[in-house]
């Protein structure tokens, strides 16, 4: 999760985005002002232009006068009854004002408020003019025009299909051939592949971590968003689907796999314990005699929670000497699993703060019921270690103790900054 993620709340559209904070009328609007205000016959105060007949000399002069600023009265009217947005003269659609949600939401919590280094009101009303919404498909490609000028791969726009992949993703199982896929970071038009779910059919047929894949039954993959090259893979169990891949570092050693489709169970959380480790790697003053634990966390998902509490409880209960949580090639999934985890093993200090351009907003704190505390806490990552599975790596920070540690285990190759993960 990037330093610039807008985060979001989900509305009936599909849209995402993040109207937290409440938004403030911006500099450059100077509402008109009437300077003459008078009573109706009724009774009620209106803002209107008063032309007064001085003689048949002036009379053409302050009709003219008059019109004018009742023309400018309507329209400041209209303005103020719109609030920031300056908009067309005419009449606003509800494909444009989906246009101008998605605007604000960028508008209120964006870090860089320079918006890359250019006039995010101009470009709102150019988008307006030119851009063709008559459609609810045209209007989503003006929103993704609009957030492609930030060059911000954290900020992206999710169409209702589009967050429906990415729930399926998060529920523990999808039908495909049990792979996590991210962008490529170096080229962010590259697809590569997370990691293989253990036991799915793409880790049975030797599909490894960090290996590009070029194309999906022909069908080059290069320059396809994430989702679309995941509804290349997916589809009905037992299909067959040929992936073309390379391994990272080595675009000429193309090879292909043929796969069959299957339901598969993502299971988030692994663990066992080990015998006859090296009294280097227990903790000091440990007999030789201990057992370690070891629990992998391949991804945060619904079951993610329940599955490492389970897992905590048992090692503690079988008195461990220590635990080694292992969160390589983790690229995240729930935040809200990962805040959870992170509880389970700190019993007080700040895990995460969220900040958008308005300051901190959210703070998401130890809870005082972690259910292992005490045990030393080794913590294993790398380079694909990204989102949610990055508050692992605060347990060191908010730990109060000393026997929390932090190993970094680089691989040399293959390296990337995952931005956004889907299973397929």
């Amino acid at each position: 999760m990037g330093p610039h993620c807008v985060k979001c709340c989900r509305r009936q559209c599909g849209m995402q985005t993040c109207a937290r904070q409440p938004h403030k009328q911006s500099k450059q609007f100077k509402p008109f002002t009437a300077t003459n205000c008078v009573r109706s016959p009724e009774g009620h105060r209106s803002t209107r232009a008063v032309a007064v007949k001085h003689d048949d000399q002036d009379s053409s002069r302050w009709r003219q006068a008059g019109l004018g600023l009742a023309a400018a009265t309507a329209a400041a009217a209209a303005t103020a009854a719109l609030g920031h947005l300056v908009l067309p003269a005419q009449a606003v659609t509800n494909e444009q004002l989906l246009f101008l949600e998605a605007w604000r939401a960028v508008d209120r919590a964006y870090v860089d408020k320079t918006f890359n280094d250019q006039s995010w009101f101009k470009l709102r009303e150019t988008y307006l003019k030119k851009e063709p919404m008559a459609n609810r498909p045209q209007t989503y490609d003006a929103i993704r025009k609009l957030l492609a000028t930030l060059d911000d791969p954290f900020t992206r726009f999710l169409e209702p299909s589009r967050l429906a992949a990415l729930r399926r993703g998060t529920q523990g199982s999808v039908t495909g051939v049990g792979l996590e896929i991210t962008y490529d970071d170096a080229s962010r038009t590259g697809i590569v592949v997370q990691t293989p779910v253990p036991g799915g059919p793409a880790d049975k047929a030797g599909i490894k971590a960090g290996d590009a894949i070029v194309a999906v039954d022909g069908t080059p993959v290069k320059g396809l968003s994430l989702y679309d090259a995941a509804d290349l893979v997916q589809g009905e169990a037992n299909t067959q689907v040929e992936l073309t891949l390379h391994p990272p570092g080595n675009p000429k050693a193309h090879h292909t796999v043929q796969l069959t489709r299957q339901k598969v169970n993502n299971s988030p959380v692994s663990y066992t314990t080990c015998l006859g480790a090296a009294s280097a790697a227990l903790p000091e003053g440990a007999a030789s005699d201990r057992k370690l634990g070891y629990i992998r966390l391949a991804t945060f998902n619904s079951n993610t929670t329940a599955a490492a509490q389970q897992a905590i409880a048992d090692l503690k209960k079988q008195g461990v000497a220590g635990i080694v949580l292992d969160v390589r090639n983790n690229g995240g999934g729930l935040f809200p699993a990962g805040v959870n985890v992170a509880r389970m093993l700190i019993d007080k200090g700040n895990i995460v703060l969220i900040a958008d351009n308005q300051g901190i907003r959210d703070i998401y704190s130890a809870d005082g019921n972690s259910i292992d505390k005490d045990t030393p806490l080794v913590v294993l990552v790398n380079r694909g270690t990204a989102s949610a599975s990055e508050v692992s790596l605060l347990l060191k920070v908010a730990a109060p103790k000393s026997s929390q540690s932090l190993i970094c285990c680089p691989t040399a190759s293959w390296s990337l900054n995952v931005t956004s993960l889907i299973a397929v």
